[in-house]
């Protein structure tokens, strides 16, 4: 149980990751992932990478500037325009929707403007879910200046569109619907320099 816990990417660049175990049955037609991070990092890195064998950004949340979120479906992604951080803590979620191909994007508890991504496009289900690194091939492949330096929390996925009242629920760390990924009952396994801490504050 990660309760107020966090992982500590400790190197810059690094070449460590978690790598996350979730149960998928059956492909996905809509999915929600969430997440809290808190980096001084101004290249380009890697927050949550999902991988199959045939797309290597099956899923994939990348910052590639403090002022722009990418949000990857099935290899094609959308830009989201954000506010540089005034370097504390950012909670992001992040949910698609294959029958509309609406994405929708939400940073520290605000819904930022909806796009179109991928409509009629399924994710499939047999993937290599990792934190800190962006995958150029089914588990590997990575690019060290890509990496995450820094801390990251809460982190979840749902094989659903969360609600707007759900999205604001998971930003206030409240009772949230059953997950795939779910951050108190994470399966998952540390590769290199991450360290499990206390969060320093709530």
């Amino acid at each position: 149980d990660l309760y107020r816990k966090v992982f500590v990417f400790r190197k810059d660049p690094s070449d460590a990751y978690v790598v996350l175990r979730a149960r998928l049955e059956q492909p996905l037609h809509n999915f929600t992932v969430c997440l809290r991070s808190y980096t001084d990092l101004s290249r380009p890195h890697s927050l949550f990478s999902y991988a199959t064998k045939a797309q290597d950004n099956e899923i994939l949340l990348f910052k590639p500037k403090p002022e722009e979120y990418r949000f990857y479906v099935g290899g094609k992604f959308v830009t989201f325009r954000v506010p540089e951080g005034r370097r504390d803590w950012e909670h992001v979620c992040a949910s698609w929707e294959s029958a509309t191909g609406i994405a929708e994007f939400w940073l520290n508890g605000k819904p930022w403007p909806r796009k179109g991504l991928q409509k009629g496009y399924t994710v499939g289900a047999t993937a290599a879910i990792l934190l800190g690194q962006e995958q150029d091939s089914f588990g590997g492949g990575f690019d060290f200046y890509n990496s995450f330096s820094g801390e990251m929390t809460d982190v979840y996925l749902w094989e659903a569109g969360l609600s707007p009242d759900k999205m604001r629920a998971a930003f206030l760390s409240l009772r949230l619907p059953p997950a795939l990924l779910a951050w108190n009952s994470l399966s998952y396994e540390v590769k290199g320099d991450v360290v499990v801490k206390p969060r320093l504050r709530e």
